[in-house]
């Protein structure tokens, strides 16, 4: 049974003529890359803990099959502004599991781009734990009935943009939750 015991959130950015050679240049800048990573969906098990990226990185060893939720957006378009980002939803029963989300997105800052992620981690979680509230309301209106509920003690994000290389160059932004096993 494959279940991790801690996990880190870190980001990246990578530009280069190649496509593919700009999205590990991503994984690099987020110090990722010496690992074969294997996307996974939302779910972050019951007493996970969360720790400090320096302190992950250093616990992932050259080719180690490493699990994580991974967003990530490429442009070659001139001055696009493009985002991903992972959002981090925590219950108060830190004995029950908490979700992940990972968006993409064109135009938006990283502090609009880490909010809406936040908030489709925060309403995964609160619809598993029976929160009621109306999906239609502001981010900042929800985040007070996830509090006043008692239930979700934790959110957060973890936001990279960037704008495409004025020359054309690939672009590529990523945000990582990175599960640790061991």
């Amino acid at each position: 049974m494959l279940i991790p015991k801690k996990l880190f959130l870190t980001k990246g950015v990578g530009k280069h003529r190649d496509y593919l050679q700009s999205f590990e240049l991503a994984l690099r800048d987020a110090g990722i890359q010496h690992a074969n990573i294997v996307e996974v969906s939302s779910i972050i098990p019951p007493n996970c803990e969360i720790i400090p990226a320096t302190e992950g990185k250093k616990l992932i060893k050259p080719g180690e099959i490493t699990f994580c939720v991974l967003a990530k957006n490429s442009t070659n378009e001139p001055n696009r502004l493009i985002a991903a980002s992972v959002g981090l939803a925590l219950p108060k029963d830190r004995s029950t599991y908490g979700y992940l989300s990972e968006y993409h997105s064109y135009g938006e800052s990283a502090k609009k781009a880490g909010d809406y992620a936040e908030d489709l981690a925060a309403t995964m979680l609160a619809t598993t734990l029976g929160i009621e509230f109306d999906a239609n309301k502001a981010w900042d209106e929800k985040k007070q009935v996830f509090r006043m509920s008692g239930k979700i003690v934790k959110t957060t994000s973890i936001t990279q943009t960037a704008r495409g290389d004025k020359n054309g160059l690939w672009t590529t932004v990523v945000a990582a939750a990175v599960f640790i096993m061991g």
